[in-house]
């Protein structure tokens, strides 16, 4: 999974053609949950909008558990439950699907052991991750829209799809280890990359179609170090 990424600028949404369409408003150039980025939807229409998809029938813009009206993770859609998630499922089976361009994203790497000198307790290393082609990802997404019931405000929101990368040479390493688990069922999460010649496909085709597009990028793709690059941390490939 993802929680904080490193999005485009206006200027570069055009030259790349990313989207014909430009929001009115502004967005935040690095995003982390609940915080307002840009995604692009059919026909390159690119909206501004909250990163954690808002449920149905939500009283307000934090999304909520409807049992017990805590907080909800919903930056984040796993594919394997995107089609019956509460959350997720409407826009999922309408076809809402959006491409969120990203120069990085992070995750955390916790191959290396040190700690937190304070508390002796361990430490994950923040990793970025890059196109080695200098091209920003467009990331696979899903949009909606929801209605402040007390302003009638339309506020967009969008997630990201998530995807299995156990035994990935990369992003496999990614994330703490499950320690009841095997290495083969650590259920290690990756973001989904959808190519330039795919974008209208995800964008425009079938569910069928979309969900062929849902792949582990190959090593060869990634361009990834510590995001503070003067940590000489470095992956046991």
């Amino acid at each position: 999974m993802c929680n904080l990424y490193g999005t485009t600028d206006a200027q570069h949404l055009r030259t790349l053609v990313f989207a014909r369409t430009l929001p009115a408003t502004g967005w935040n150039m690095t995003v982390s949950p609940l915080k307002t980025g840009v995604f692009i939807r059919q026909h390159g229409e690119a909206l501004a909008g909250q990163w954690g998809m808002i449920p149905p029938g939500a009283t307000d813009r934090v999304p909520r558990s409807k049992t017990t009206g805590r907080p909800l993770s919903t930056n984040n859609a796993r594919r394997e439950t995107v089609a019956t998630a509460w959350t997720f499922r409407f826009p999922w089976t309408r076809g809402q699907r959006c491409l969120i361009p990203a120069w990085w994203y992070q995750e955390p790497y916790w191959g290396i052991s040190h700690t937190d000198l304070m508390t002796s307790t361990p430490k994950s290393i923040p990793w970025h991750f890059r196109r080695a082609d200098g091209e920003p990802w467009a990331l696979a997404g899903l949009w909606s829209e929801w209605t402040d019931p007390a302003t009638g405000e339309v506020l967009p929101s969008y997630t990201m799809l998530t995807q299995n990368c156990d035994g990935h040479p990369v992003l496999g390493l990614m994330h703490r280890p499950d320690k009841n688990q095997t290495a083969d069922l650590q259920d290690k999460r990756s973001v989904v990359p959808i190519e330039r010649a795919d974008w209208d496909a995800w964008l425009h085709g079938s569910r069928e179609q979309a969900e062929g597009l849902i792949r582990v990028p190959p090593v060869e793709l990634l361009d990834h170090g510590p995001a503070d690059r003067c940590n000489p941390a470095r992956l046991p490939l």
